[in-house]
């Protein structure tokens, strides 16, 4: 008997299995806009643009989510933003 390949149907299951978490950031009355830019920048790898519009969404709604992936990928990303002085939590 041959192995079967997997069907790409069969495969994007197997992909939402896998559990995705989120670092949401949270508004604070003490971090500067280019402080929050930058340590998104630094921390999530995101870009200038990107940085800004997270610092904005989180000034004017409260809350943000900045990163997505598995648990133990963003564990340390959010350790990191709380180091920065940033308020965040993995959910």
């Amino acid at each position: 008997m041959g192995i079967k390949e997997k069907t790409s149907e069969e495969l994007l299951v197997e992909e939402e299995i896998v559990k995705q978490s989120e670092i949401v950031l949270f508004n604070d009355d003490v971090n500067t806009f280019d402080h929050v830019i930058q340590t998104l920048i630094d921390v999530c790898e995101h870009t200038p643009e990107q940085a800004e519009q997270c610092s904005l969404i989180v000034h004017y709604n409260g809350k943000c989510t900045v990163k997505t992936g598995e648990y133990s990928y963003l564990k340390p990303r959010c350790s990191k933003l709380l180091e920065a002085g940033l308020s965040a939590e993995i959910v």
